[in-house]
């Protein structure tokens, strides 16, 4: 269960979106689905989780002067919470 939840996401967007107070951003493994994220979150943190959605952010490219990389590829999981429960990150 611990593989599955590598860290919370903490953006501008992020923010925005937590600003109901229910809903939280994490970096999730590849492997990992809707169910076995959900039932990370709630051994994980002692919460009822009542939806889950699920993306994989693409790279993009970056400069450091003359070079040339990419950022890498992960998935993202933004967890609802139900009512009454929240997360201190």
């Amino acid at each position: 269960m611990k593989d599955i939840i590598i860290a919370p996401v903490v953006t501008e967007k992020s923010a925005v979106t937590a600003n109901d107070g229910k809903t939280y951003v994490f970096k999730v493994a590849k492997a990992a689905n809707k169910t076995q994220i959900k039932q990370a979150i709630e051994s994980a943190f002692n919460v009822k989780v009542s939806e889950v959605r699920t993306l994989i952010t693409k790279s993009k490219k970056k400069r450091v002067g003359r070079y040339t990389g990419t950022t890498k590829t992960y998935k993202k999981a933004i967890v609802t919470l139900k009512d009454g429960y929240a997360i201190e990150i």
